[in-house]
């Protein structure tokens, strides 16, 4: 088996998390994050559906973890982002982490909201 090391290129990916904070580059970032190519967006939770909606043309799709255990979105959150032509896959905070994580050293053009556990 070859190995290769990954590169995010400037995106960076998730190195933890806990209550109340993810760690990004090892650094902690209290609150909700969103993370895309370019790094570490400004995000304030899931009623900032502005912050999500500027990032279609740069994403395909957007992995929003919404806790510790999935809950369904704003319907207007989801509606703008597809009508943004960005594709939505909801699901709890640690999966959301995990499966951008594998995308992004893919190099998929994704991107992650995501709540705090």
């Amino acid at each position: 088996m070859q190995m290769k090391e990954l590169s995010f290129g400037k995106a960076q990916p998730v190195d933890g998390y806990g209550p109340g904070f993810f760690r990004v580059a090892g650094r902690p970032l209290p609150g909700p994050i969103c993370l895309a190519s370019e790094g570490n967006i400004a995000w304030g939770g899931l009623a900032d559906e502005d912050a999500l909606v500027c990032l279609a043309g740069d994403i395909d799709v957007i992995f929003v973890g919404t806790g510790a255990e999935m809950a369904r979105l704003p319907e207007t959150l989801t509606q703008r982002l597809e009508a943004a032509g960005v594709g939505v896959e909801v699901m709890s905070t640690p999966s959301a982490c995990r499966t951008y994580n594998v995308l992004l050293g893919e190099g998929r053009r994704v991107a992650l909201a995501a709540m705090p556990v």
